[in-house]
C-alpha cells in the first residue's frame, strides 16, 4: 500500500519578510530607546493626571469618565497628557521604523539577495508595513496597559465596559494614524533611495503637519476673514482638517470624551444651554466616522505609492 504524502505549502512571502523584520526591529537598539522613551512619558504623564484626577474626584459626585481622564489630563497650562503626546510623538515613531526600510538594504546591497529568494517582489514592501506596523501596535498596547495599570494601583479607579472599548478603538485609531506616517516613511526610503535624505523630509514634514499647521491655519484664514468670527472659525477648521494630526485630535476628543456631541463650532449661547449627558460609544464613532475614514484612506494612498513605485524601481546587482 502506498502511502500518501501531504505537500505542506509554505507560508506567504511578505509573512517570512514581516517575521524577519519584526525579528531585527526587537533586537535592535532602535526599539530599545524608544521603548524607554514611551515608558518614561507614560508613566509622567500619568503621575502628572495624578493631582488633577483627585481634584476631579473630590469636586464632584459622579465622574463616570474619571479612568479616561488618566489619557488625556495633564498639568495645568501644560500640553503635557498621554493623548498629547502620543498625537506628537507618535509620527516619530511611524518614521523611525520606516525612512529606512528599503534605502538601507540597498546601501548594504542586500536588496538584490532578498530579492533573489523564492518570494514575490511585492512580499517585500507588503512584509516591511507589516512588520513596522506590528511593532508599533505592541508598542502602544504595551505603554497603554502600564498606564492603565497604574492608574489602577496608584488611584484605585477601575474602567468600565465602555471605557475599555473606547481606549481599544482609540488605540486602533492611534496605529491607523502612526500607520500614515510609516507608509510616508516607507515611501520616501523607496523614492529617495538615501535613508538620511528620507528621514529629513519625513522628519521636515512632521514639523508643517503637527507643529506649525494651527499657525499656517489661523495666517491663511486670517488673510481671508476677520479674526474672532464665525466664519474664521469654521475655515480654520475646514483648513486644519487637511492635516492628519488635526483629524487624529478630532478622533481622540470624540472617543475620550464622552460629553463631547459636535465637532463644529459652538456659540456661547449654544455651549450655555446645552444639557451634559454621555453619548454611548456606537454615536460618538459616528461623529468621527469621516475622520477615521479619512485616515485609513490616507494610509492606503500612501502605501499604495510606495507598493507601485518598488514594483517599478530597477535593483541593480
Amino acid at each position: 500500500m502506498s502511502k500518501s504524502t501531504e505537500v505542506v505549502a509554505p507560508p506567504p512571502g511578505w509573512r517570512m519578510v514581516a517575521r524577519k523584520e519584526i525579528a531585527d526591529h526587537l533586537h535592535s537598539a532602535r526599539l530599545l530607546v524608544v521603548a524607554g522613551l514611551l515608558t518614561i512619558s507614560g508613566v509622567a504623564a500619568v503621575y502628572a493626571a495624578g493631582g488633577r484626577i483627585r481634584d476631579v474626584a473630590q469636586a464632584a459626585t459622579d465622574q463616570p469618565s474619571l479612568f479616561l481622564n488618566l489619557f488625556t489630563l495633564a498639568i495645568e497650562n501644560t500640553p503635557f497628557a498621554f493623548v498629547n503626546f502620543v498625537a506628537l510623538i507618535g509620527p516619530l515613531l511611524g518614521i523611525a521604523f520606516g525612512f529606512d526600510a528599503v534605502s538601507s538594504e540597498r546601501s548594504q546591497r542586500t536588496l538584490p539577495r532578498l530579492l533573489a529568494q523564492p518570494i514575490h517582489r511585492d512580499d517585500v514592501v507588503n512584509g516591511k508595513f507589516v512588520a513596522g506596523l506590528a511593532v508599533i501596535g505592541m508598542l502602544l498596547t504595551a505603554l497603554m496597559v502600564l498606564v492603565g495599570a497604574i492608574g489602577i494601583v496608584r488611584l484605585g479607579i477601575v474602567p468600565s465596559p465602555d471605557q475599555v472599548a473606547r481606549l481599544i478603538v482609540y488605540l486602533v485609531v492611534s496605529c491607523v494614524y502612526i500607520g500614515v506616517w510609516l507608509a510616508f516613511a516607507l515611501m520616501l526610503s523607496i523614492l529617495l533611495h538615501r535613508a538620511a535624505t528620507a528621514a529629513l523630509t519625513a522628519i521636515g514634514a512632521w514639523l508643517v503637519f503637527s507643529l506649525l499647521a494651527g499657525l499656517l491655519v489661523q495666517m491663511i484664514a486670517g488673510v481671508f476673514t476677520t479674526p474672532g468670527t464665525i466664519a474664521n472659525a469654521e475655515m480654520q477648521q475646514a483648513l486644519g482638517r487637511l492635516s492628519p494630526a488635526f483629524l487624529y485630535e478630532e478622533v481622540t476628543a470624540a472617543l475620550l470624551t464622552p460629553e463631547l456631541r459636535t465637532l463644529g463650532v459652538i456659540l456661547p449661547e449654544q455651549a450655555y444651554r446645552a444639557v451634559p449627558s454621555r453619548l454611548p460609544l456606537g454615536e460618538s464613532l459616528l461623529l468621527v466616522w469621516p475622520q477615521i475614514t479619512a485616515l485609513v484612506a490616507l494610509c492606503a494612498v500612501m502605501f499604495a505609492i510606495a507598493y507601485v513605485a518598488f514594483l517599478r524601481q530597477e535593483v541593480r546587482v
